[in-house]
């Protein structure tokens, strides 16, 4: 990561040791929830009632307006750009966790909350796995150069693929049945500045937060961290519509 960094990261890094401590305590509360199946919590959620309170609110809500970038036509996010709850992943192509939620997770996700308005999903590059991760990540913010971000995205996810299998010619057929048009300049953005410069940034947001895994999650400002179960995400994803429906906070 730069050794120096600009204001907004300057902004996550001071408060990047809190986050790391949130992480560590809602992944805890997980792993002790997983000896009930959670279903009464998960029904009052889902019925209305108020937000519980949780002292860590505040650290949420500078992470939800540090992070949430929210602009219009962005290629690596869906949703509405004023949705009340952004969900921002941190992902690596050669991670097959990051697979799964995409595989098994995400669609739900979409089709309940996105497709709602309720909900929007902005996509942070963070390869953690080498060379062949950073390729990747460069070819994926290329195809949404050409409006097939996601297309690509789901296609290279579709299976765990790791080394070779995300060299260069690999990535341009992945692109083709992606839907990716100009193949050429697909490979000419993917091998430009702007690519790394962009991947670059999503980086070093999730360094300076404390990331050290993927995938890793912000639903709301709040951390989830690995492949967790859709509950996880329904739930927190109520829970962070629910505070900004009792603040009378719409999505900004």
């Amino acid at each position: 990561m730069s050794a120096r960094l600009s204001t907004p990261s300057r902004r996550l890094a001071a408060i990047g040791a809190v986050v790391a401590l949130v992480v560590a305590i809602v992944a805890a509360s997980l792993a002790i929830g997983k000896s009930g199946d959670g279903s009464a919590e998960h029904e009052s959620s889902a019925a209305g009632t108020q937000p519980s309170f949780d002292p860590r609110q505040s650290t949420y809500d500078q992470l939800e307006q540090a992070t949430s970038r929210r602009k219009d036509g962005d290629p690596l996010a869906v949703g509405k750009a004023d949705a009340p709850v952004v969900l921002v992943e941190y992902a690596d192509y050669q991670c097959s966790f990051c697979g799964r939620f995409t595989r098994e997770t995400q669609p739900e996700l979409v089709r309940k909350y996105v497709d709602a308005g309720v909900l929007r999903i902005e996509f942070r590059n963070f390869p953690i796995f080498g060379k062949d991760s950073e390729r990747a990540a460069r070819a994926s913010w290329a195809a949404g150069r050409q409006g097939r971000f996601w297309q690509f995205h789901d296609e290279a996810f579709a299976k765990l693929r790791k080394g070779d299998a995300l060299a260069e010619d690999k990535l341009a057929d992945m692109a083709r049945t992606a839907g990716v048009e100009d193949v050429e300049k697909f490979r000419a953005d993917m091998n430009g500045d702007e690519a790394a410069a962009a991947v670059k940034k999503d980086q070093e947001e999730g360094y300076s937060l404390g990331v050290q895994s993927t995938p890793s999650f912000l639903v709301g400002g709040r951390p989830l961290a690995g492949a967790q179960p859709l509950k996880e995400f329904e739930a927190a994803i109520t829970q962070a519509k629910a505070v900004k429906d009792a603040a009378g906070k719409p999505g900004k």
